[in-house]
């Protein structure tokens, strides 16, 4: 019997891509409590956190690609953010329904304040898992406020290199949040 405790992330998820029960566990028992004290923060509520992770792990299970993860930290991590994000939409969501059909106070900017912090989670998450070169581009440019000129002398590459790299982390995120359907937002949060 294989020691799983002893197998890379990498190993464990190409493992679970090919349904071997054992190296899913393995990958749950690592990074649960991480998920939970996570879902945990946002929530403050237990049985919605262990919903959460649950959803995170169900997810994991059934869309893993060894292609696709190549951080499983990183990969669970933006997973939860993005369930965070949901949830609290829909939670967004049945307020307004019951403000349509009962008379509530106005929604506060807190909410607002909320949503574009998970949204930020979000993408933070998506840059983590791109390549190095991609995300140091992305960071010092929307991070740091650098031009593109600075950031070619920064990298010692050429000031089209900056564009191409930056133009193909832009497509990554598009792509990514495209998907899930909140396209509409990175406007304000990358301009």
């Amino acid at each position: 019997m294989a020691n799983y405790t002893q197998y890379s992330d990498k190993e464990l998820v190409a493992l679970v891509n090919s349904r071997d029960h054992l190296a899913f566990t393995e990958i749950y028992d690592r990074y649960w409590r991480k998920l939970l004290m996570i879902a945990w923060n946002h929530t403050q509520e237990n049985s919605h956190a262990k919903d959460l992770v649950h959803e995170v792990f169900m997810s994991l299970w059934e869309k893993s690609d060894p292609a696709e993860i190549q951080n499983v930290g990183a990969y669970l991590a933006t997973a939860m953010r993005l369930s965070l994000f949901q949830h609290f939409q829909k939670e967004q969501r049945r307020t307004g329904l019951a403000k349509e059909n009962y008379i509530f106070s106005e929604l506060s900017d807190d909410d607002e304040k909320l949503d574009a912090l998970f949204l930020k989670e979000y993408i933070n998450g998506i840059v983590e898992e791109m390549p190095e070169k991609c995300k140091l581009v992305f960071r010092y440019s929307r991070d740091h406020g650098l031009k593109n000129a600075e950031i070619a002398e920064k990298m010692n590459i050429s000031e089209k290199g900056v564009e191409a790299t930056l133009t193909r982390a832009l497509k990554i995120l598009r792509f990514k949040l495209k998907n899930y359907s909140i396209i509409v937002f990175i406007i304000a949060v990358i301009k």
